[in-house]
């Protein structure tokens, strides 16, 4: 019954105030048709006055030209470059959902967008291809590869950017040992290294003896 005297007293307050509304609404109708020095009797403001109050039109910010789209699994499975196992491991997660990451960007100064993909595992979501592709004569050409899992390849201010985990014996799948993040550029024809940062990681965090934030 709470619920129902609750929706009762809603409905009661909203008619409520709709009838103060058409009150005060009928007492304003009726001063303006008597006269008065009301904003009725003023009439609209002179020409110059319209015109110092318009709001100046601003031209409309063209639209950016989308990406072209790719069927990347299609791509990954017609590619000679792409080894058997990976292949072989890229199957739907979910209905037709397949564990791919796609990423359009200029890498190679082409005049068509470059597509970077990388393909997961569907329970971890651990990479284990990560490839890019650059369009030419109307196909898309294999330019890079990395196949050694956990991989996963980014597009950095039109840089290739690849970070590898590293994995020691006992390591979970969330806490690896360290991560090598590989910095590549393109030159003529290949992506070529301009930069590795090696990161070592504690194994004194994140296990789970590890105490919470709020306990320390």
């Amino acid at each position: 019954m709470r619920g129902l005297e609750s929706r009762a007293s809603q409905v009661l307050k909203a008619g409520s105030t709709a009838t103060a509304v058409l009150t005060a609404l009928g007492l304003f109708v009726s001063a303006c048709a008597t006269g008065g020095t009301g904003a009725r009797d003023e009439g609209p403001a002179g020409g110059d006055a319209v015109a110092k109050g318009a709001a100046t039109p601003t031209a409309a910010a063209s639209p950016s030209k989308a990406a072209r789209r790719v069927d990347a699994v299609r791509l990954v499975k017609n590619d000679p470059g792409v080894s058997a196992a990976v292949k072989r491991d890229l199957k739907p997660c979910v209905g037709d959902e397949y564990p791919v990451d796609v990423s359009y960007g200029n890498l190679t100064k082409s005049s068509s967008n470059d597509v970077v993909v990388n393909v997961m595992t569907c329970g971890d979501a651990v990479g284990i291809g990560s490839y890019v592709y650059r369009e030419a004569n109307g196909r898309y050409q294999n330019v890079f590869k990395a196949e050694e899992p956990p991989v996963y390849a980014e597009i950095d201010r039109g840089d290739l950017v690849v970070t590898q985990q590293l994995y020691e014996k006992g390591d979970p799948v969330s806490y690896p040992s360290s991560e090598e993040v590989i910095t590549y550029g393109w030159s003529a024809t290949r992506f070529t290294e301009e930069s590795r940062i090696h990161n070592d990681y504690s194994n004194a965090v994140g296990g789970a003896d590890s105490p919470s934030p709020e306990a320390n």
